[in-house]
């Protein structure tokens, strides 16, 4: 029966336009639409209805159209070992009556593993000509292990709206004893799991993930959760959907049975592909223990390039003489524990990696928080010379990185910043509009110079210098003239 069903779509897929709308039209289906319609149709028809009749009428089409006998087309010509995923369709030419000869190959099928690679009724049979596949990102949480399914294009099966699109597929026993034997990242959630990815159809570069509208997504019979949106804090701003791998393992037969998948999505123009794929979920921590190990830049590569930062530009009129970086991260405004930045990145100034890889482990943007330009994981690398300045310079928060790629901290000019910058009120000082008593007690006469208090000297001494200071001041010949313009006319002092 498996030989049958291959050998009927091969069939199919040499048919042309008139020959599909035949065969749909035998079975009572519609034969309007492009051909690529029809194959769909086509094909679906032979994997989900493939009655004795319909693959006798597909062999009669098929003999009309190559005028060749069934027992030719029954009969494959000997192959040499192949596997299921060579089945193909070899088409040649006779220069003299231009009819196509066709050899199909049917041997060695195993039909659970031909049936994972399937979807819509389509089947995956290498083309004649090569053509470019969907690519999808690569994901630093996620570690591929095994393809279940390449990325296949969602094909409508109709002019509605809502679409549906089944997948049969089945797990290896090794593929199954490598899920039950993998940790567990939080209760009932494995690490070693079977996602599906969903992009554009886009073959020009890899493709990062993009659900469809209207998505659902159902494994045996029941529902997944699909991530929801984003709450969007501005007003007339649409909420943000974040598109990740979605989780089958909790709702699959984790034994040789096969497992049904029906995707459901809007079509509304935009074309879509999805595949299938048993991964490896990392923590953050795996993640940050990785960098350490293969992201470390040893500190003379990072004071050289100090040095090209700082090295004179002779067609610039400013010359820079050093740059300061702040020991403390921009994410937390903590001290940096891991001085990380990305490799595309011109600035100097490090984020921690520890907090950065804990928050798209949460939200994955990847993102620097310096420059807000691409920080992908595998551009980050770890700054070796300011991993060792944080251990040489623990009471400081900024450094300044010099021309010949030294440095200093930044400690006078915090110290400095800490004292008051405003003038300092002296006690006793009468220039405060008159509103504070004067030590002499005259009320009418300010005092032209200020009277410096030592608090580091007793009391006695105090009054003494105060009497000998006010017996000077009787000498004096009075005010300046720039002190009585502090009074005007009509007012008197609050002494």
């Amino acid at each position: 029966m498996a030989a049958e069903l291959v050998e009927a779509k091969n069939m199919v897929m040499s048919f042309r336009v008139s020959d599909l709308q035949m065969l749909l039209g035998f079975v009572g289906r519609s034969k309007s639409g492009l051909k690529h319609e029809l194959v769909t149709r086509a094909l679906q028809l032979v994997q989900f209805d493939c009655s004795p009749e319909v693959f006798k009428k597909i062999k009669e089409l098929y003999e009309t159209r190559y005028a060749k006998k069934s027992s030719e087309v029954a009969q494959p010509q000997p192959q040499q070992h192949r596997s299921p995923e060579a089945l193909s369709i070899h088409s040649s030419y006779d220069r003299g009556n231009t009819v196509a000869r066709t050899s199909i190959s049917t041997t060695n099928i195993d039909y659970p593993a031909l049936y994972g690679k399937y979807l819509n009724g389509l089947g995956r049979l290498p083309p004649k000509v090569a053509k470019p596949e969907v690519r999808l990102v690569k994901l630093p949480f996620y570690t591929t292990l095994d393809e279940l399914l390449k990325p296949t294009e969602l094909v409508p099966q109709s002019n509605e709206k809502l679409q549906e699109s089944p997948c049969i597929f089945a797990l290896t026993p090794r593929q199954v004893e490598l899920i039950r034997n993998s940790k567990e990242l939080q209760p009932g959630v494995k690490s070693v799991q079977v996602v599906l990815r969903i992009c554009y159809t886009d073959t020009s570069s890899p493709q990062e993930d993009q659900y469809p509208p209207n998505i659902a997504v159902k494994v045996n019979h029941n529902y997944c959760s699909v991530p929801g949106y984003y709450p969007s804090n501005k007003p007339g701003v649409e909420p943000k959907r974040p598109c990740r791998p979605i989780n089958l393992t909790h709702f699959m037969y984790l034994s040789a049975a096969t497992n049904r998948i029906t995707v459901t999505w809007g079509n509304y123009g935009k074309s879509y592909s999805v595949g299938l794929y048993l991964v490896r979920q990392m923590t953050s921590a795996e993640l940050l223990q990785r960098l350490k190990t293969i992201g470390v830049k040893h500190p003379e590569l990072c004071k050289a390039l100090v040095k090209e930062k700082l090295r004179l530009d002779p067609d610039s009129e400013i010359a820079t003489t050093g740059v300061r970086v702040s020991l403390i991260c921009p994410l937390v405004k903590m001290r940096l524990s891991v001085p990380c930045r990305a490799e595309t990145c011109a600035h100097l100034q490090c984020f921690d990696a520890v907090f950065y890889l804990q928050m798209n482990e949460k939200k994955p943007t990847w993102m620097c928080p310096v420059c807000d330009k691409p920080a992908p994981y595998d551009q980050l690398i770890i700054d070796g010379l300011l991993s060792k300045i944080l251990t040489e310079c623990e009471d400081a928060d900024e450094i300044e990185y010099l021309v010949d790629g030294s440095w200093c901290p930044i400690r006078a000019e915090k110290e400095r910043s800490c004292s008051p910058q405003c003038p300092i009120l002296v006690l006793g000082s009468s220039d405060v509009n008159g509103l504070l008593p004067t030590p002499n007690g005259n009320g009418e006469n300010g005092k032209a110079t200020a009277d410096v208090v030592d608090l580091t000297l007793d009391s006695s001494s105090s009054e003494e210098e105060e009497e000998e200071d006010e017996e000077e001041d009787d000498d004096d010949e009075g005010p300046q003239p720039k002190r009585r313009c502090s009074y005007e006319k009509g007012l008197v002092s609050a002494c």
